[in-house]
Order: structure tokens, then sequence, then C-alpha cells
């Protein structure tokens, strides 16, 4: 069994898609009129796993808004996306404008901080300790 797709819930599918393109520097792989003006939008990370996928999810159920503000609100982390270099990725990130709550802080065996992606979610920034 294989983990091929996971799904983040976005209030606005083409800011998500320039957000994680054009900010996180990840890369468009589907991007599918599902009518209705919803789409199967999918991304890439040039460094992660072949064939992993991150769907950008229009939200169209009133229960996911909800539940995503509660997160966000709670200062929950909808996922997490890992870096070999966590000091370098907060400044890089920093200077395009992205909205970090702190700084990267030492947690145990990782070294982690938030930020908003703009599209209703929050997401750690983590750096193991060790090699992954």
């Amino acid at each position: 069994m294989q983990i091929k797709l996971t799904s983040l819930t976005v209030d606005d599918q083409d800011r998500a898609l320039a957000f994680y393109t054009g900010v996180l520097g990840f890369e468009k792989k589907h991007d599918i009129p599902m009518g209705g003006g919803f789409r199967w939008l999918t991304v890439t990370s040039p460094e992660g796993v072949d064939g992993v996928e991150l769907v950008l999810e229009p939200m169209a159920f009133p229960p996911a808004r909800d539940y995503q503000r509660a997160l966000f609100e709670a200062g929950i982390p909808s996922t997490a996306f890992f870096t070999h270099d966590i000091a370098a990725e907060w400044a890089r990130l920093q200077a395009l404008g992205v909205r970090f709550r702190g700084e990267p802080k030492v947690m145990g065996p990782v070294t982690a901080v938030i930020f908003e992606d703009g599209c209703g979610n929050l997401i750690n920034l983590v750096q193991p300790s060790e090699p992954a």
C-alpha cells in the first residue's frame, strides 16, 4: 500500500496554485476542470518522492470550511513540509512575504516553524535533527 495523494482544502484554487508553485516552488501536476467552477488541481515537490501529489481541494463543503477555520484559529497546522535547511528556507520565504507564526524552534528531534499559506491553512515547516 502507498500514499500517492494527500489534500488540503483551499478557499481559492487560483491563489493556492500561485502560492504553492510561485512561492513554495512546487510544480503543477494536474489541472483538470471538474465542472461547477472546480478543478482537480495537484502539485508535486521537485525535492519530494516521485509520484506523490498534493491536491489543492476547493472549499465546497461547509463543514470543511468550519474545520479549516477551527484549526487555523487554534494554531494547528493542516500538514507539514520537510526541509534540509530550515534557516535558509525560513529566510527565503520571509523575503517572499510569507507570514510566519514565529521563528524556527528546536522541539526535541526536529526544528519547526508554522507559516500561513494565504488560503486558510497553517503549514508546519520541519527540519529533522537527523537526516530523513
